[in-house]
């Protein structure tokens, strides 16, 4: 490994067998309370090995291509560039952050479906040329700017959500391959496989098996053009659960064995995102400011009003929020549930609440409601499962600053990695040792990815 990360200002905990994450959340918090009581996460690099070993235990041969956009901290980016992952980028940025790490070209995907000129031209310079398309204008751009890329044609699934709208931003039709292969070989632009993207909401995982048999119609289609296909992605929407993982492979494995065998020379890709690193960050962050409301104006518009008049009602103010941390609040639902930190009892009373991030702003919501006890400002609320989305480029909203990132590993993780011979002398640098008594100061090594 090379570049930025020998000079990166992070170091990673090394925990004894009696010290646990919860133990280093706890001290974390010990010391913010005296210290400014900013936002943090702890980093459980570990779980990215674990991820991986899990990965390859069901999915193997399939080789992943982590998005950089879910979290490019340079302890994520690092340990999986350790793990021989390929990394899937989306903007000029992402592709020089992951060259940093040292990994080939070869290994390195530009997926931004809306590619600027100036982002291929880099993407060309650099060598990196396989690179997804989707229609006929983007491909003249591609033509003028990259003429060495290799492209992957996205085509749109039918990925029926709850509401049973479909899917059909990104991704072009079958018909419509044939144009765009008509229009590749005219400008001399070699097409070599297919993409195709399920998102993780998805429920009928039949959905799979259209894609996959519509990606075997393009590649007979590309036969007819002359074009020498070598790639399918079968793109991302895997959340991290083992019990998933099982049933996509249980439902795609099948179809590419009889539609892309091993001995066809096809080299099956994927982009897990989430599921290396949603479930290995916490954050903590810290109560700011606190009111009282009318229940009524809590409550979602439908709800029925069940409770007692005499109770209070809370809005929580916290300090990171949708212009930072919880930026995909924004778009999506909120996948974690707050956790109080302090101890309280078991038949203490539970209150109606809410969560508000620190801008003001009324798209600043991060719980509409929930129950929790009664909290005072400083108090600290825990929320896991928030490594996916939340730790990219982040908004200066409000001179908001990004949270501090204590990586940490067991040591059990760590044999796995140097079992493995995978474990670099770089690497290696930066890991430092967490006694089972944990006593954190600001001289510690712990440090940030900020």
């Amino acid at each position: 490994m090379k570049g930025f990360l020998e000079d990166a200002n992070y170091s990673i905990g090394l925990l004894d067998e009696g010290a646990t994450l919860a133990d280093v959340i706890d001290n974390c918090i010990y010391e913010h309370t005296h210290t400014g009581k900013k936002a943090f996460y702890v980093g459980d690099l570990g779980k990215l090995v674990r991820n991986n070993i899990q990965w390859q235990n069901v999915m193997a041969p399939i080789k992943p291509f982590y998005p950089v956009r879910c979290n490019s901290t340079p302890g994520v980016l690092e340990i999986l560039g350790t793990l021989g992952i390929g990394f899937a980028c989306s903007s000029k940025s992402e592709m020089a952050l992951v060259q940093d790490l040292g990994i080939s070209p070869e290994n390195i995907i530009y997926t931004n479906p809306c590619k600027q000129a100036s982002q291929l031209k880099y993407a060309a310079k650099a060598g990196i040329n396989i690179m997804t398309c989707d229609n006929d204008i983007e491909l003249k751009k591609i033509s003028r700017n990259h003429p060495n890329a290799k492209l992957l044609l996205h085509i749109a699934t039918e990925d029926i959500t709850a509401d049973e709208e479909m899917n059909m931003k990104f991704g072009t039709t079958l018909k419509n391959c044939r144009h765009l292969m008509e229009c590749a070989k005219e400008l001399g632009v070699q097409i070599i496989g297919v993409k195709f993207h399920v998102s993780g909401s998805c429920k009928d995982l039949q959905t799979y098996i259209h894609a996959i048999s519509d990606a075997r119609c393009v590649f007979d289609m590309a036969e007819e053009f002359g074009f020498k296909m070598n790639m399918l992605d079968i793109g991302g929407g895997f959340t991290g659960s083992e019990l998933q993982l099982e049933e996509v492979n249980h439902v795609i494995r099948p179809l590419l064995d009889v539609y892309f065998p091993k001995e066809s020379g096809v080299n099956v890709i994927a982009e897990p995102g989430c599921y290396y690193v949603s479930s290995a960050f916490t954050l903590a962050v810290n109560i700011i400011a606190k009111k009282t409301v009318e229940y009524d104006k809590l409550l979602p518009s439908g709800v029925e009003q069940t409770r007692n008049d005499d109770e209070p009602v809370f809005t929580y103010y916290i300090n990171d929020g949708v212009y930072g941390s919880f930026a995909s609040k924004l778009s999506e639902k909120l996948n974690t549930i707050p956790e109080v930190h302090k101890k309280y009892k078991d038949d203490e009373p539970l209150f109606a609440s809410s969560l508000w991030g620190p801008s003001c702003d009324e798209l600043d919501q991060i719980v509409e409601n929930c129950l929790l006890p009664e909290l005072s400002v400083g108090d600290w609320l825990i929320f896991d499962n928030m490594g996916s989305g939340t730790l990219g480029e982040q908004s200066t909203f409000n001179d908001y600053q990004r949270p501090l990132i204590y990586y940490m590993m067991s040591f059990s993780d760590w044999d796995e990695m140097q079992d493995a011979g995978i474990a670099s002398d770089t690497l290696m640098k930066n890991f430092f040792f967490v006694p089972s008594c944990i006593q954190l100061s600001p001289e510690d090594r712990f440090s940030t990815a900020a």
